[in-house]
């Protein structure tokens, strides 16, 4: 009767654990599990992973502890079941706090997204002619998600020193434009800070160190 109460429910959460593993995989798309939990933006579907995985283990590590009990009449491996059921606890636990740390103090963008951005705000080989050829390159860029869907975008971008006002302008205006256009799937909150090229280089590595 105790194994009978427990695989109901190890049964009904394998289908709750399902349709958390399919609506996480539109999101991950091909990364890994890790790297999902890791980067995501939105702290909901992480979360609703990790509960699901950890009550469905943690089913089946009580289903072990009692029917290893039954079966050898020792109450040790009852204990042993319950051992296992706190260490997975506390192993989820500690993904999950680290992860709303991250959230909480807030996270850049991904690599591609901050090198989609850069490339878009220096125009990726727009002709001398051209009005926002006056951005020579990206000085400075950061980025800080505010949300899972919307991004502060912080830039000092590198203009010529005999250009005009309305020039710097326009390129402003045009690498905006540019860089909203690079990232659809976000709303970016941007400030872009036009200045003499003094050059200061490497302007992302501090958000990524491998760049």
């Amino acid at each position: 009767m105790p194994v009978a109460v427990l695989l109901v429910p190890i049964l009904l959460e394998s289908f709750s654990f399902r349709t958390a593993i399919v609506e996480s995989n539109h999101v991950r798309g091909k990364g890994s599990w890790s790297e999902f939990i890791r980067t995501a933006k939105s702290p909901v579907l992480p979360i609703i992973l990790l509960e699901d995985l950890a009550a469905l283990v943690g089913l089946v590590f009580a289903l072990f502890g009692v029917s290893m009990t039954l079966a050898t009449g020792n109450g040790v491996w009852d204990a042993v079941g319950t051992a296992l059921i706190g260490i997975l606890l506390v192993t989820v636990a500690i993904i999950l706090s680290v992860e709303m740390k991250s959230l909480l103090i807030g996270e850049a963008a991904s690599l591609p997204k901050v090198l989609a951005i850069k490339a878009a705000l220096e125009g990726d080989g727009d002709s001398a002619d051209s009005a926002d050829s006056a951005v020579a390159r990206v000085i400075h860029l950061r980025t800080l998600h505010l949300g899972p869907e919307e991004l502060l975008v912080a830039a000092k971008l590198a203009v010529g020193r005999r250009d005009s006002g309305d020039k710097i302008a326009a390129a402003i205006n045009a690498a905006e434009q540019r860089a909203r256009e690079a990232v659809p799937g976000l709303r970016l909150v941007m400030y872009l800070e036009p200045d003499i090229d003094r050059g200061v280089s490497d302007p992302i590595s501090w958000q990524h160190p491998k760049v």
